[in-house]
């Protein structure tokens, strides 16, 4: 990690960095790689795969290519079944009741993939000795 010891401010503005804190250790080879190929499976940057360790949650490996282009379409879907119903409520011509349940259990599901995706897993115990 490069600049280990260096407070430096941002360009711009002159304000100072909210992690201004550097620290650096080392690694023999064989947990740099380790480490390396983690984080490249992650699709986070080192520091940022490292914080998510700090925190207590191991990240997850990044999702496949068309994971975004498939949730942004089930967004769609929910958005336009929001339209229908609106229209269809003032037509009274919906049952909302079930239409509610329907569509809580979409974004239910939606969320369900996010996190079996995406968001990072709670380390378990026996992984965090001393953090």
């Amino acid at each position: 990690m490069s600049g280990a010891g260096v407070h430096r401010k941002n360009k711009g503005d002159g304000a100072m960095r909210k992690r201004n804190v550097a620290i650096l250790f080392r690694l023999n080879r064989k947990e740099a790689e380790a480490l390396d190929k983690k984080v490249k499976k992650s699709g986070l940057s080192r520091e940022a795969y490292l914080r998510h360790l700090i925190s207590g949650v191991v990240p997850r490996d990044a999702p496949p290519p068309d994971y975004y282009s498939m949730m942004r379409e089930l967004h769609r879907i929910g958005n336009n079944l929001n339209q229908i119903a609106q229209k269809a409520h003032t037509l009274n011509v919906v049952d909302v009741q079930r239409y509610d349940r329907d569509m809580r259990m979409f974004e239910d599901t939606v969320k369900k993939i996010t996190a079996a995706v995406i968001l990072p897993e709670p380390m378990k115990n026996e992984n965090r000795r001393g953090v």
